[in-house]
C-alpha cells in the first residue's frame, strides 16, 4: 500500500516536470535557465548565498500571507465551506490595519499590537459576513464570497483616491507611506520581519493542534463531512460554520496586515496580491494538512517573487510562473483523483472477495 501511494505521488510529479519543460521550450528557452532565474530572483543563486538577504526577505514576506491564508482555509475547507471570499478578508484586514496605522499614535510595541489586532478583526468581520449570508440567508459561500471580494476591492480604491489620497498628488497608486513606528520591525536592509514569521508559524501550529487534539476540531470535521447527521447528533452546525469563518477571516486579516505594514508599507489597490486564491491551491496540494502548508506555500512564494526575472532577463512574460503553478496543481489533483479511484476499486474488490 505504501509503495502504491509513493507511485501515485511520483507520477504527477513526473507529469509536472515534463509539462514544465515543454512549456519552457515552447517559450523559446532552454528549459533550465528560467528555473535558475526564478531561484536566483527569489533566494539567490547559489541558493541563500551571501548578499541575497534582501531577496530572501522579500520571498519570506510573500510566504507569510500565503501561509496564513492557507492555514485559515484549512479550517473552512474542513467545515465543508469553499471560502472563495478569502481575498476580501485579506483586503479588509489591510484596510483596518491601515486605519490604525494612520490614525493612532502610541508607543511602537502597543501600536504594532493594535494594528495586528485591527487587521484580524477586519478580516474576521468580513469572513463572518460570508458565514451569516450562508447560514441565515442561504447564499452559497462561493457567490457570497466572490461578491464581497469585489466590494472590498472597491472600498480600497475609494479610500485611496478620496479620503486617504496622497498629499498633493492625484494618484491611484496608494496612500502615503505609514509612519515608521507603524511598520513591522525588520532586519536591517530587508523587509524580513521575525515577528511576522513567528506569528505565521504559531498560527499553523495552532491549526494543526485544532484538528489533532481538540473536540472542537473533531466536531468541525464532522460538520464538514455530514452536516445533517451532525445536526441530528446535537452539534450546532450553524455555530460551527460561523466559527470556521471567524477563524479563517482573522488569519486572512493578519495576512493583509503583513502586506500593508510589512511589505508595501502603505495601502495599495492590489494589496491582497491574489494570495488568497493562491492559498486555495496550496491547501489543495497540502490535502488540508497544516504543516505541509509551510514548504508548499514557500515554493509558491519563490515563483511569485522570482518570475519577474523572466521578463527582465529572458524577455519571457512573467505570467509563465503562474502557468507553471497551474500545471503543478492540475497534475497533483489528477494524481490524487487517480489514487482515490484506485483505492476505491481495491476496497470494492476486497469486499467482494470477502
Amino acid at each position: 500500500m505504501t509503495s502504491n501511494r509513493l507511485l501515485y505521488a511520483l507520477i504527477p510529479a513526473g507529469v509536472v516536470v515534463v509539462a514544465a519543460f515543454g512549456l519552457l521550450l515552447a517559450a523559446g528557452t532552454n528549459g533550465f535557465e528560467p528555473i535558475k532565474l526564478i531561484v536566483e530572483g527569489s533566494i539567490g543563486w547559489p541558493p541563500f548565498e551571501e548578499g541575497t538577504s534582501s531577496k530572501v526577505g522579500d520571498t519570506v514576506m510573500v510566504w507569510v500571507p500565503i501561509a496564513l491564508a492557507s492555514a485559515g482555509l484549512i479550517v473552512t475547507f474542513n467545515a465543508g465551506m469553499w471560502n472563495i471570499g478569502i481575498e476580501g478578508q485579506i483586503i479588509m484586514g489591510a484596510i483596518f490595519a491601515a486605519f490604525v496605522a494612520r490614525e493612532v499614535s502610541v508607543s511602537r510595541p502597543l501600536l504594532i499590537a493594535l494594528i495586528i489586532l485591527a487587521g484580524a478583526v477586519g478580516g474576521m468581520l468580513w469572513g463572518l459576513l460570508v458565514g451569516v449570508l450562508r447560514t441565515a440567508g442561504g447564499v452559497n459561500e462561493i457567490f457570497g464570497g466572490l461578491g464581497l471580494d469585489f466590494v472590498a476591492a472597491s472600498i480600497t480604491t475609494y479610500l485611496i483616491i478620496d479620503p486617504w489620497s496622497r498629499t498633493g498628488v492625484a494618484s491611484t497608486s496608494g496612500t502615503d507611506p505609514f509612519p515608521d513606528e507603524a511598520l513591522l520591525p525588520s532586519l536591517e536592509g530587508t523587509r524580513l520581519s521575525p515577528l511576522a514569521i513567528v506569528i505565521t508559524l504559531v498560527a499553523i501550529a495552532g491549526i494543526w493542534l485544532l484538528f489533532r487534539g481538540t473536540l472542537y476540531g473533531l466536531k468541525l470535521k464532522a460538520v464538514g463531512r455530514n452536516r445533517p447527521s451532525s445536526f441530528l447528533m446535537g452539534i450546532p452546525t450553524n455555530r460551527y460554520l460561523l466559527g470556521a469563518f471567524v477563524i479563517c477571516g482573522a488569519l486572512a486579516g493578519i495576512a493583509g496586515t503583513s502586506q500593508a505594514i510589512g511589505f508595501h508599507f502603505r495601502l495599495i489597490p492590489a494589496i491582497s496580491g491574489n494570495y488568497g486564491f493562491l492559498a486555495i491551491l496550496v491547501v489543495l496540494l497540502a490535502r488540508f494538512r497544516a504543516f505541509w502548508v509551510i514548504p508548499i506555500s514557500f515554493f509558491f512564494a519563490m515563483i511569485a517573487v522570482g518570475s519577474s526575472q523572466l521578463q527582465l532577463r529572458l524577455d519571457v512574460n512573467s505570467a509563465l510562473g503562474g502557468v507553471l503553478q497551474g500545471t503543478l496543481v492540475l497534475s497533483a489533483m489528477f494524481g490524487l483523483g487517480w489514487a482515490a479511484h484506485r483505492f476505491r476499486k481495491q476496497a470494492e474488490a476486497g469486499a467482494e472477495s470477502t
